[in-house]
């Protein structure tokens, strides 16, 4: 059986910062820009991955009730719903990267006692993004 992941979501807020984060700092590439019922989804990656992330607004189920999309965006604004891991090569050269943007850190670069070389960020919307580097062989 081949099973590969395809594409993976991020709740924003605002779509435009969203893509000034994603396509300008991180320098993933914008895949598809759609917008459907007053919603929108922009759909990134890296050009070396086929996976795609897609930027979505909160509670972009069109079956969401008022109450559930008000409790989404919440939790947003918070900060509280997942965000991804990323690997790279070198976690100090994206930390410089990141940090210069403006984006909010959460962790410097650290060794971790389970192996991997990480920081964090928080991107414009609250989400949580890791950056991981896998320790040398």
């Amino acid at each position: 059986m081949d099973i590969k992941l395809q594409q993976c979501f991020i709740a924003v807020d605002d779509h435009d910062k969203a893509l000034e984060f994603y396509r300008d700092v991180l320098g993933f590439e914008v895949r598809n820009d759609v917008g459907f019922e007053g919603m929108r989804w922009v759909t990134l990656g890296s050009p070396t991955q086929d996976v795609e992330i897609v930027l979505e607004p909160p509670a972009a189920d069109p079956n969401a009730s008022p109450a559930d999309k008000q409790a989404m965006e919440e939790l947003l604004a918070k900060g509280m719903l997942r965000g991804v891991i990323f690997r790279t090569q070198d976690v100090d050269a994206v930390f410089e990267r990141i940090q210069a943007s403006g984006a909010e850190v959460l962790q410097e670069p650290f060794d971790q006692p389970y192996g991997v070389r990480d920081c964090a960020f928080r991107d414009p919307a609250g989400n949580m993004l890791r950056f991981n580097q896998l320790p040398a062989k």
